[in-house]
C-alpha cells in the first residue's frame, strides 16, 4: 500500500525545522524573548496537526486543527514584530510567507471538515 502523501503534515515540520534555525539565529544575536515565544508556537503548529492524524473523531480533527491554526497566527504575530521592530536585522519575507501559506491550508481544512461534521 503507497502512502498517501501529507502536505499540510509535511510542510509544517518543514516550517519547524526552519524556526529552530531562525531560533539559533536569534539567540546568536542576543534575542532570547521573543525568539522563544516563537520558537514555542512555531514548532507547535506540526506537533498539533501531527496529533490530528491520530484523531478520535471527526471533532477531535477539527479541534486539533484549529489549535495549529491559532499556533499559526501566533507565530505570524511574533515575526511580525520581529520584523517591524528590528531587535535584529534579518529578512523574514520567507518565514512571513510560509506561514501564511500554513494559515491558507489550515483554514481551509477546518471550514472543509466543520461543513463535512454537519452533513
Amino acid at each position: 500500500m503507497v502512502k498517501k502523501e501529507n502536505l499540510i503534515l509535511e510542510k509544517s515540520f518543514t516550517f519547524s525545522l526552519s524556526i529552530i534555525e531562525l531560533f539559533k539565529h536569534l539567540k546568536s544575536n542576543n534575542e532570547f524573548i521573543i525568539s522563544k515565544q516563537l520558537l514555542r508556537s512555531g514548532t507547535s503548529i506540526g506537533a498539533n496537526i501531527n496529533e490530528s492524524t491520530a484523531a478520535q473523531s471527526k471533532a477531535d480533527f477539527i479541534h486539533k486543527m484549529s489549535i495549529a491554526s491559532k499556533e499559526a497566527r501566533e507565530t505570524k504575530y511574533w515575526l511580525m514584530l520581529l520584523n517591524k521592530s528590528q531587535l535584529v536585522v534579518i529578512n523574514l519575507n520567507k518565514y512571513l510567507k510560509e506561514i501564511d501559506e500554513i494559515i491558507n491550508i489550515l483554514t481551509a481544512i477546518v471550514k472543509t471538515s466543520q461543513q463535512n461534521n454537519k452533513n
